[in-house]
């Protein structure tokens, strides 16, 4: 969303309904630009998918769902980092490209966190219906 210069447009205790449209613009955003994000999201509604499917529990469902928010979340922190890095220094930067590097190893460590899990889940849920031998 554009916004008129600072001057002109108090950002600060909008009412929520406006906060709510900026905070779904910058995910529409992260969406439309970050081809990984959008993979993650494909991957997020897999894992939906497989908690309606196996119907895990609650306590699964929970570290599910909160893992794959987790990771689309900082997709979205990874997205906003580098547009925000490409704008002040569009110039290459070794200190940018470790910053961004970071930023991604964020989003790997938790995506391999949520794998575990979904892992993990799926093994409960196919040792939970095991006939005893």
């Amino acid at each position: 969303m554009n916004r008129p210069p600072p001057k002109l447009f108090k950002a600060k205790n909008r009412p929520f309904a406006e906060r709510l449209g900026f905070a779904l613009n910058g995910i529409a955003t992260v969406a439309r630009r970050e081809k990984s994000f959008r993979a993650q999201l494909r991957l997020a509604a897999a894992a939906l998918a497989a908690l309606l499917l196996l119907r895990p529990g609650l306590l699964w469902t929970a570290l599910v769902l909160l893992s794959t928010g987790l990771v689309l979340a900082l997709e979205a922190v990874n997205g906003a980092l580098e547009y925000l890095a490409d704008r002040l220094h569009p110039d290459w930067a070794e200190e940018i490209g470790h910053a961004k590097d970071a930023a991604a190893g964020a989003v790997l460590i938790a995506s391999l966190a949520a794998a575990a899990i979904g892992a993990l889940m799926v093994a409960s849920a196919f040792l939970a219906h095991r006939p005893n031998g």
